[in-house]
């Protein structure tokens, strides 16, 4: 290597950790707001920094999925099999067992409001064969949408440190999904899901509180902060804004509102997206020490730098309950800040189930060979029990330290802390209490053909239920029905995974 070289790889390293040591020092975190049509920049704060994804990494798994659709390498009734491997995701997770088989069209549901990272190694699998052969896909498909400074090793998010995307990338991403996927849109848009007589609510808290809202994902670890892409439509414009780095969930709420909020008031133009730097992904840094540990010294400086805007309420009526409600008061307008402090608004959830669609005969997706065709699994109990603790491929079946919640495990009698079974990404992206629902039964036996839960429920066999319905439209956020007396979940309700 010639004595150049060496200076520019030395000063490339030195301009990535200066970088990384500004963005911890200084509490500023990314962010970046387009126009979706044009991909116009409306605003920007450092937009090329590398940052781990988390469960922002679920719209580049929907992206892939949607394109072998396309495809037509399978359908959204295509039923997926969960494999052992999947089984052994950290939380947030559905809990299904091995064997359990959920369309495509119900998985990409589960993994938008619930951000399962069962479901989303159950997609990988079934769509690629391989967890590894998917991240494959995974990078060629950002390489080929111009993300060039985002690498993928798991479908999922949970912590990995090749894992790194930018705010550029994802809002390259965003924009890709509603232009090339618009029939999905309502994927991104999910207020709430109804699985048995359990309802999970969306963590998106710009839904059903920020006028327009009308998508797409978040996502937590400790290293990560609490990341967002949020859009929102007025007047026929539709806008997406990045957040990454927030110290808690109603924070990054805040910040995506005023964002959204002076994008539309403004609508000044500082460039376009291809006009951002392009370099390859670099070291990301972690933010466990602001988000995971001083949180409450990190949310304040974080919440002097949102703009706080106001948002007319009352006589200009919202078409927002909670805006509305605020408005009837005799309040004429509410902070962006107190947006994220709103009780969780109410959304008639989108019924999901266990099982195929009415009347398919069709092929199951599920653990293979990579590169076999949907239907084909000659190497299935080679595949679909891979263990990758240990490989140096993929270690995402390894427990995620960072997937635990943040409250306070009990101590053991050496003082060893226990973790808790609930999952950070259910529990801490949305300070609202979570609906209640009755205790379930464990997950459908494999191959029964039934939705686990069906009988208790009074429902029949999965292979008799409808497909999902669409998501209702942004704004029209309802009361969701009450689960009938002894309804049951269909979910597996046995304990989550502990996490180390």
């Amino acid at each position: 290597m010639t004595t150049m070289k060496r200076l520019m790889r030395l000063g490339a390293f030195a301009s990535c950790l200066a970088a990384t040591l500004g963005v911890q020092k200084s509490g500023a975190t990314p962010s970046l707001v387009i126009d979706v049509a044009s991909g116009t920049v409306l605003s920007a704060d450092q937009p090329t920094v590398s940052w781990y994804p988390a469960s922002l990494t679920k719209l580049m798994t929907a992206y892939v999925a949607l394109d072998a659709v396309r495809a037509g390498r399978l359908t959204m009734d295509t039923p997926l099999m969960v494999s052992p491997r999947a089984t052994r995701m950290a939380p947030s997770k559905m809990g299904f067992r091995p064997g359990t088989e959920v369309t495509l069209q119900n998985a990409l549901i589960m993994l938008m409001v619930k951000s399962a990272n069962d479901i989303a190694v159950t997609i990988a699998e079934g769509v690629s064969g391989s967890v590894e052969a998917f991240a494959d896909e995974m990078n060629a498909a950002s390489q080929k949408l111009g993300m060039t400074q985002s690498q993928w090793v798991n479908p999922n998010g949970l912590p990995d440190s090749r894992q790194v995307t930018s705010a550029r990338d994802l809002a390259i991403l965003g924009r890709a999904l509603y232009l090339q996927f618009p029939e999905y849109a309502n994927l991104w848009n999910i207020g709430a899901m109804q699985i048995g007589g359990k309802i999970h609510p969306t963590h998106n808290g710009l839904l059903g509180r920020y006028p327009g809202a009308d998508g797409m994902k978040t996502g937590f670890t400790c290293p990560a902060g609490f990341n967002l892409v949020a859009s929102a439509t007025h007047g026929g414009q539709r806008l997406i804004a990045v957040v990454l780095g927030a110290p808690s969930a109603n924070s990054r709420t805040a910040k995506a509102a005023s964002l959204l909020d002076r994008a539309f008031q403004t609508g000044g133009s500082i460039g376009s997206l291809g006009s951002l730097p392009s370099s390859g992904p670099t070291a990301a840094p972690d933010m466990r020490d602001s988000v995971c540990r001083n949180r409450g010294a990190a949310t304040a400086e974080f919440m002097n730098g949102v703009e706080d805007l106001a948002i007319p309420v009352g006589s200009a009526a919202t078409g927002i309950p909670l805006l509305d409600a605020v408005g009837g008061g005799g309040q004429a307008q509410i902070s962006v800040k107190d947006i994220a402090r709103l009780p969780r608004p109410n959304f008639q959830p989108v019924s999901v189930y266990v099982g195929r669609a009415a009347g398919y005969a069709g092929p199951v997706a599920r653990a293979r060979a990579p590169g076999a065709p949907v239907g084909e699994q000659p190497d299935l109990a080679a595949y679909a029990n891979q263990d990758a603790a240990g490989s140096d491929a993929s270690p995402i079946s390894r427990a995620a330290p960072d997937a635990a919640t943040m409250r306070k495990g009990k101590r053991g009698k050496r003082g060893a802390a226990v973790a808790m079974p609930e999952p950070a990404e259910s529990i801490v992206q949305d300070n609202a209490p979570q609906p209640k629902a009755e205790k379930g039964k464990s997950a459908a036996k494999p191959a029964s053909g039934k939705s686990a839960g069906a009988k208790n429920a009074g429902a029949k066999s999965a292979t008799a239920k409808p497909a999902a319905k669409p998501a209702p439209a942004a704004g029209k956020a309802a009361q969701p029905a009450a689960p009938k007396a002894g309804a049951k979940v269909q979910a597996a309700s046995k304990p989550a995974a502990k996490v180390q």
